[in-house]
């Protein structure tokens, strides 16, 4: 949290380059992801198309939805991946099992599957619903990641989707990474905490829907 120096101690500042591995963020901020996950979820449709970027929020989206029938699942994570194709080995092919489609790509420590392979397999593709985990998201430099082919990779996610939904908790406001890939206006909805300040709901929704989980989300699923 601190780094001494001459006279005293100041706060560790990350570098816009560090990019925390898979492991080191999951287990951070599990009862926020958990919540966020289960609101996103109830915004899925049986029978949709939907996207899952790579991160720790996604990866806890894709086990609540197991259950939702019919689904098409694209996803550059090899993580998000393993959350179907695990529950079909438990369980078997049974009836109403997502489809998974897993782009190529270049490994990152995230576990995503970034670089020219990936762009060129999402470019090709359309959702309806692509929900996105973020590094950092903040006003001025929108959504950012620290890593470069990450970004092109998730600017390829955004153009192909209609919808676009961020899934990030409150740690991650105010973050800006090395390079940004969107900017707030092409978001069309962020699934948020509660840890998230009462200023900031209101900064980001002069651009955004926000859903903040526990607090707005709807019983019978949100219309975005």
């Amino acid at each position: 949290m601190l780094e001494k120096v001459h006279g005293g101690a100041v706060p560790v500042v990350e570098a816009s380059t560090h990019e925390p591995g898979f492991e080191a963020k999951s287990g951070l901020e599990l009862t926020a992801k958990e919540d966020i996950a289960r609101a996103a979820a109830r915004l899925v449709s049986p029978g949709a198309a939907i996207a899952l970027s790579g991160g720790t929020t996604t990866y806890a989206l894709a086990q609540h939805l197991l259950e939702v029938p019919d689904l098409t699942v694209v996803t550059n994570s090899v993580r998000v991946a393993d959350v179907f194709h695990a529950a079909q080995r438990t369980s078997g092919q049974r009836q109403g099992a997502a489809t998974v489609v897993l782009t190529g790509g270049v490994r990152t420590p995230s576990d995503s599957l970034v670089g020219p392979v990936a762009d060129q397999a999402i470019a090709a593709l359309h959702f309806d619903l692509l929900f996105l985990g973020v590094h950092g998201i903040s006003v001025e430099a929108g959504l950012s990641t620290p890593n470069l082919a990450e970004a092109e990779t998730n600017r390829r996610l955004v153009h192909s989707a209609r919808r676009v939904v961020v899934v990030a908790d409150h740690t991650k406001w105010g973050v800006v990474g090395l390079s940004s890939f969107a900017a707030l206006e092409q978001v069309d909805t962020l699934v948020t905490d509660a840890g998230l300040p009462a200023e900031a709901r209101a900064e980001i929704s002069e651009h955004l829907r926000v859903v903040v989980a526990g607090e707005t989300e709807d019983e019978d699923g949100a219309d975005i």
